[in-house]
């Protein structure tokens, strides 16, 4: 199985290192490797470039955005499962991508996730929060669940069937996106209950109230999009569930 993995970054200088060589360190050697970059201007085509034919896609050019430049990397994987890093994020170990293609082959699901951390920008050895998946069940969408995206594998062939990510829901086209696949397609999907993806903290969706209203409105929107009827309290729900992920974090990343 060819696993396809899509780095999308802008000016990520800083960071970018630490997720390519969280990439390339895997195990498992069957993997395409894509970064997208929306032109930078900092050193990151330099980084990029310093890795030579390990990256087997590099595209440097102004785009719409995160979601956009997604769109572009998925247009050009030719693997069969597809996985998103983005540049400020990093594989826990470099046993992920081995155990992600077991998982796949052992339950033949069109997709997977599992567990993320978010770690401090500085210090990426302290949790700040820590996001416990939990197995799949459709209606826990209503609930106000969704996987975490930057562990979120699946199929080239279902992006073929059902689409990629919509441009026009700011930071929701990833919610929207699973919610389209796994609750309104209803896709196999796993869930490997391990640590996959840390990522740095520093998200804005959620970090004032106004944000917090336009999100829960462009979380509305994909539901309304899809032809679907959340429950009146969905959408608030999603929110406080991320209040426990603040409660219970180990002190480090362990996934024996």
């Amino acid at each position: 199985m060819k696993v396809s993995i899509i780095t999308v970054v802008f000016n990520g200088e800083q960071t970018l290192r630490s997720c390519i060589e969280s990439v390339l360190n895997q195990s498992y050697h069957d993997i395409e490797y894509i970064v997208i970059d929306g032109k930078s201007t900092d050193s990151t085509p330099d980084i990029v470039a310093s890795y030579g034919t390990k990256v087997a896609v590099f595209i440097s050019e102004k785009d719409s955005g995160i979601y956009d430049a997604m769109n572009k990397g998925i247009a050009q994987a030719t693997g069969d499962i597809i996985g998103i890093l983005n540049a400020d994020d990093f594989y826990a170990d470099s046993t992920v991508i081995k155990k992600i293609v077991a998982k796949l082959k052992e339950t033949r699901a069109d997709g997977i996730y599992g567990d993320l951390v978010y770690v401090d920008a500085d210090d990426t050895s302290l949790i700040k929060r820590y996001w416990r998946s939990g197995e799949f069940e459709r209606k826990k969408f209503l609930f106000g669940w969704m996987p975490p995206h930057p562990t979120f594998f699946v199929k080239k062939a279902s992006y073929e069937q059902f689409g990629t990510y919509r441009l026009d829901l700011g930071s929701a086209a990833d919610y929207e996106l699973m919610l389209r696949f796994l609750y309104k397609h209803r896709l196999k999907v796993a869930y490997l209950p391990q640590i996959v993806t840390q990522m740095r903290a520093g998200g804005v969706s959620n970090k004032t109230v106004g944000n917090r209203l336009k999100a829960n409105q462009s979380d509305r929107e994909a539901w309304r999009l899809n032809g679907l009827r959340p429950y009146w309290f969905t959408l608030w729900l999603k929110p406080l569930r991320k209040v426990l992920q603040f409660v219970y974090k180990p002190e480090r990343p362990n996934n024996n």
